[in-house]
Parts: structure tokens; C-alpha cells; sequence
């Protein structure tokens, strides 16, 4: 397993657990450091379940076993304690009385948690293999909505800039109407920081079955955005009151930054002749200040 926290992992798989599974993972959320001490069977029976269902969840979330997870469990305790981020000290939660100091700390602290969990675990092979398809494609389609739309638009403008023939759709019947006329010879991205976004997932599941290169930018390995994926990069979104989603946001632009530069390196020429020809739009559309005399 990267070295990425794996209570973050616990919360991330939560929602696509039920019954008692779901129960070992939400007292292992409310007292991390109490369970490194447990054994499965103590686990089992504080959650009302039993020493079959605590190894079940550990596999669940992808553990190989109850000691990796207690393993994974001290490991982070041990990162939190050296880490400048602060998080073990303030908490992961935002109150209505809290200071304007204690919210700006717990914003960076989510934010750079987040970014450093997904440098932590990056697929580098993924990047390459969506970085390839990219850099040759005759078009590529970047779906997203919401949240997510606003991301794809990002991306579009990044790749725009290096040549690429790209747009970003957040309207489901342009993405769908676009994706049916996408071939084997061009890219389709699916942003959803949840995975299951439909607008999204229907999409790129359409370019799938016209033959393009399809990928999935999501936090869920698991979701259906992934699984109608052929590559599939894996965000990390630590979130806290008032920012749901927002951590994640900022994991997937880190991916997105990745791909982005990737590409500009695969296509140099093209890139290079790009950004010369655009560099001065920027500069002739400042305005100057004017100082007082």
C-alpha cells in the first residue's frame, strides 16, 4: 500500500459499505489510535460483530489482512506526529464558533493533505499511458459537471494552450452527442470526484464503446466512472466541514497538472510552437496602473 493514511482510505470506501462492515469501519474513524491496540476479535465484539466481519472489512478496503490494517494504522499515527500539517492537533471539523486562524489552518492542512496523498500513491503508469493517447490524439472530449465541470474547462484551457484539440463538455447531451462521434483514434477524460456522477459516467461510457481511449479521473478505484475507464488516475480528497469535495478538487488538478505537462513534453514541438504563439495575448491584455505624481 502507498504511504497514504489509511483513515483517509476508511472514509473514502465508507459510503459503499453496509451493515456490520460498515460499522467496524466508523468505530475504527472514531478512535483510530484505541483500535491499534484491539485485536480483530476485541474489534468484533466492541462493534457488536465478530472476529470474520473485522478481517472481511479489512479486505473490503482493499487490506490483506486485520495486522496490515493495524500496521497502516501506526504508520499514519507516526506521520501525524512528525507532519508540520497540524492536522493531529486541530481536527478534521470546522464549528460555527470557530477562529478565523483555526479555519485558515484547517483549510491548508485538508488541502496539502490531500495533494501530498495523491503525489503519495500516483499511478505513474497511468499517467504515461493517458499522457501517449493524449499527445496523438485527432480529438480529445474532458467531461465533467458541477464541481467537476469547472475542472474540465480547466483542463481544456491547459491543453488547449499546447496545441491539443480538445474541449471540455458539462452539458450531458453535448458530451453524449460528442462522445458518439469520437473513434478509436481519440481520447475521452470522465472528471467526477465521487465516480458516480451519471452525466459523466454515460459519456464516457458511450466513447468506450466507439473505440476511444477512455479515462477516469475520480477518488473511487471502485466507481463506475473507473470501471468504464481503460486508465484510471486515482485522486485522495481529505474533507472537513463546509469543504466536501473540496480536497479532492485540488488532488485531481495535481493529476490534472501531471497529464497536462506530460503531454507538453510528448509533443514539444507542438507545444513549444504553441506557447510562442500565444505568450503575448497575456501581456497585451494587462492593464497598467497608473501612479499617483
Amino acid at each position: 500500500m502507498p504511504p497514504t493514511d489509511v483513515t483517509t482510505l476508511i472514509r473514502t470506501e465508507l459510503p459503499r459499505l453496509a451493515g456490520s462492515l460498515r460499522k467496524v469501519g466508523e468505530l475504527i474513524l472514531e478512535d483510530p489510535a484505541a483500535v491499534t491496540h484491539c485485536s480483530a476479535a476485541e474489534l468484533g465484539r466492541r462493534t457488536g460483530t465478530s472476529q470474520a466481519t473485522v478481517t472481511r472489512f479489512c479486505r473490503a478496503i482493499g487490506l490483506d489482512s486485520y495486522q496490515h490494517l493495524l500496521i497502516e494504522l501506526a504508520q499514519e499515527r507516526g506521520r501525524g506526529q512528525v507532519s508540520d500539517w497540524g492536522t493531529a492537533e486541530i481536527g478534521p471539523e470546522i464549528s460555527p464558533d470557530d477562529s478565523l486562524e483555526r479555519v485558515v489552518q484547517i483549510v491548508g492542512s485538508t488541502d496539502l493533505r490531500a495533494v501530498q496523498q495523491t503525489i503519495d500513491r500516483i499511478d505513474l503508469d497511468a499517467i504515461e499511458r493517458a499522457a501517449q493517447a493524449a499527445a496523438r490524439a485527432r480529438r480529445i472530449d474532458v467531461y465533467g459537471v458541477g464541481g467537476s465541470g469547472a475542472v474540465a474547462l480547466e483542463t481544456e484551457t491547459r491543453l488547449f494552450r499546447i496545441g491539443c484539440a480538445v474541449r471540455g463538455w458539462t452539458e450531458v447531451h453535448g458530451a453524449a452527442t460528442s462522445a458518439a462521434l469520437l473513434t478509436p483514434a481519440d481520447v475521452a477524460i470522465g472528471i467526477s470526484h465521487s465516480g458516480a456522477t451519471r452525466e459523466t459516467v454515460e459519456p464516457l461510457e458511450l466513447a468506450k464503446e466507439r473505440g476511444a481511449t477512455t479515462v477516469a479521473i475520480t477518488s473511487d478505484p471502485r466507481s463506475a466512472l473507473a470501471k468504464a475507464a481503460g486508465i484510471r488516475l486515482i485522486s485522495t480528497a481529505s474533507e472537513t466541514g463546509f469543504l466536501t469535495g473540496i480536497g479532492g478538487r485540488h488532488s485531481i488538478l495535481v493529476l490534472i497538472d501531471c497529464l497536462y505537462v506530460r503531454v507538453a513534453q510528448l509533443s514539444y514541438q507542438r507545444a513549444s510552437a504553441s506557447l510562442a504563439l500565444t505568450d503575448h495575448i497575456g501581456p497585451q491584455h494587462t492593464v497598467k496602473s497608473r501612479r499617483s505624481r
